[in-house]
């Protein structure tokens, strides 16, 4: 403030003031510009410091906004990781009522299915038991179609038995004529002089008596109770030996049977007796079928394929009537007079048939015959065949 007032001091102040007082007063002012200086360089030193103050502030305030940029940033990361994570809990809060909802299921599931084994278990129980009953029940059918079927057989030796002891007689016959003879030769003393004579009377006796013995052995055979094993059948030699025990039945009534049949053997495998029994049948049927016709002829072929053996059996009768071709299989039925039929031979022959793997059919025609139909198949084996 002294400066101040002295540069507004007036000139004549100055030339007023002596030597001493204006040494003093240039030393003063001196002073004060040397102060002055100070002051200025202590201004010049805060002003720069305020400068790199200002330079700083600016630096940090360039950083402030950089980070507020970055801060700004990461707030938006932050809301959309916490959307995120939002919706992540929203998708675990899903899961969770999900699983939730899955275990109350697993749970329910759980116990049907306990509910379920415990059916399970009755139903098995039920089912072992009605296993047992039905092949219970199988074996008493099998044994009834197997008495069916002796019952059946019985039956058809109670037809035959005209013919078989018709058969029977005439080797009977022969074998007293031929031991009368070898009597006769003995009393007359004729042994001596031509015994050959009476050994060949002698073995004719044997020959008839071993006919005999064949025709019956024959019948027990066929009519004892079959048993349910399989063997190796030539199927012609079977005809023949069914075909052995009507043929006087058939004579007598004046049938003929003409037979084309294959040479050699046709092997199935099956059961020899029964199989008799069926062309027995089918025999004694087309035997009655042609009780009234005019020509009587029944005839019997057999054809061999790769797989199957084809059978036909047929008649020159009055036919099938109309419309019952598909009954005639049926068990008790029969288009015979009352007392004249069993209504058993056609359905035992079906059941034969179909337990050989075979079918049976048959081709009506009305006025002109039956045709009776066997399919069977055929084996290769040949250690089968060697055992026939």
């Amino acid at each position: 403030m002294d400066i101040v007032r002295l540069r507004t001091l007036p000139t004549t102040y100055y030339k007023e003031m002596t030597l001493y007082e204006l040494q003093q007063a240039y030393e003063r002012l001196v002073q004060e510009k040397d102060d002055l200086e100070r002051r200025v360089q202590k201004s010049e030193e805060r002003r720069r410091a305020f400068i790199h103050i200002l330079n700083d502030l600016n630096t940090v305030n360039r950083k402030l906004a950089d980070q507020r940029k970055a801060m700004i940033h990461i707030l938006a990361d932050y809301e959309q990781e916490r959307s995120r994570l939002a919706r992540q809990t929203e998708r675990l809060h899903n899961s969770r009522r999900a699983l939730m909802h899955l275990l109350q299921d697993s749970h329910q599931s759980k116990l049907r299915l306990e509910n379920s084994r415990k059916a399970m278990i009755h139903i098995m129980r039920d089912l072992k038991e009605t296993t047992a009953e039905v092949e219970r029940r199988e074996q008493e059918l099998r044994e009834k179609q197997e008495q069916l079927v002796q019952a059946g057989k019985l039956a058809t030796l109670g037809e035959l038995t005209t013919g078989v002891a018709h058969e029977l007689n005439n080797p009977l016959n022969n074998i007293g004529l031929f031991i009368g003879n070898a009597i006769d030769l003995i009393e007359l003393g004729m042994t001596d002089n031509d015994p050959e004579h009476t050994l060949q009377e002698l073995h004719n006796a044997m020959q008839q008596v071993r006919k005999a013995t064949e025709i019956i052995t024959h019948l027990r055979t066929f009519g004892r109770v079959a048993s349910v094993s399989r063997a190796p059948v030539n199927i012609v030699q079977n005809i023949h030996r069914s075909l052995s025990l009507v043929r006087e039945q058939l004579r007598l009534r004046q049938i003929e049977v003409v037979l084309q049949l294959p040479e050699g053997e046709v092997i199935i495998d099956g059961n020899a007796i029964q199989l008799e029994q069926v062309f027995i049948n089918l025999l004694t049927n087309a035997r009655d079928a042609m009780a009234n016709s005019v020509q009587k002829i029944i005839t019997i072929t057999c054809s061999v394929s790769d797989t199957l053996i084809d059978i036909r059996v047929s008649d020159t009768g009055s036919g099938i009537p109309q419309g019952l071709e598909q009954r005639i299989f049926d068990p008790f039925f029969t288009t015979k007079d009352v007392g004249t039929g069993t209504g058993l031979g056609l359905s035992i022959t079906y059941g034969i048939i179909k337990e050989h793997q075979g079918t049976i059919n048959v081709e009506n025609h009305p006025g002109e015959g039956a045709l009776f139909v066997i399919q069977l198949p055929r084996i290769f084996d040949e250690n089968k065949v060697g055992d026939v």
